[in-house]
């Protein structure tokens, strides 16, 4: 029994099938990677600063792991003259990244999708320059990593740690509440 030649199978982009299938398949694979569980996702580029504990980098949303630091329109003091103290952890941030390429290495996810890891501007761990330097604390609820960090850093009087502040974690919970009594 002989075959009869199909001109559709001969044709140059029938054999270049299986080429142009490989894209799909690598993107089968990532959703069964992740519908799986396995989140590992090193992110590598410029990063553009959210705030003092978020960055976007390769399009990718990242929480760094284990500190906290204020929040965008939070405020706190020094001798009782008010600044914008989480302005200044985001500045800190961003004079961290300017011009660097950023390595993010993570696991997890939290609950609002973003990667959680600890990024790099070189050899350098931003997460511990920007509890180091006061502008972020010790997430201890996530971790102990960066105590040392704080320790330090509230010791130089660095940052933060120069005025009164309340702990970024607790400012979002009297925010929270505060919008809450508002809606009443």
């Amino acid at each position: 029994m002989s075959l009869i030649p199909c001109p559709f199978f001969s044709s140059p982009t029938v054999r270049k099938l299986p080429a142009l299938l490989l894209p799909l398949r690598l993107l089968t694979l990532l959703i069964v990677l992740v519908a799986s569980g396995s989140t590992r996702a090193d992110v590598i580029g410029e990063a553009q600063v959210i705030d003092g504990d978020t960055l976007q980098v390769a399009g990718e949303r990242v929480r760094l792991h284990g500190i906290d630091a204020p929040e965008s329109k939070q405020s706190c003091s020094i001798s009782g003259v008010g600044y914008a103290c989480g302005e200044n952890a985001r500045r800190t941030l961003t004079g961290a990244t300017a011009g660097k390429v950023v390595t993010c290495k993570g696991e997890k996810r939290d609950r609002y999708g973003r990667l959680v890891a600890v990024c790099y501007a070189g050899d350098d761990d931003l997460n511990a320059k920007m509890v180091r330097e006061g502008w972020a604390l010790a997430y201890r609820r996530y971790g102990k990593d960066y105590i040392p960090q704080e320790t330090q850093a509230r010791a130089a009087s660095s940052g933060l740690w120069q005025g009164q502040f309340v702990e970024p974690w607790e400012w979002r919970k009297q925010s929270r509440e505060a919008a809450w009594e508002a809606r009443r």
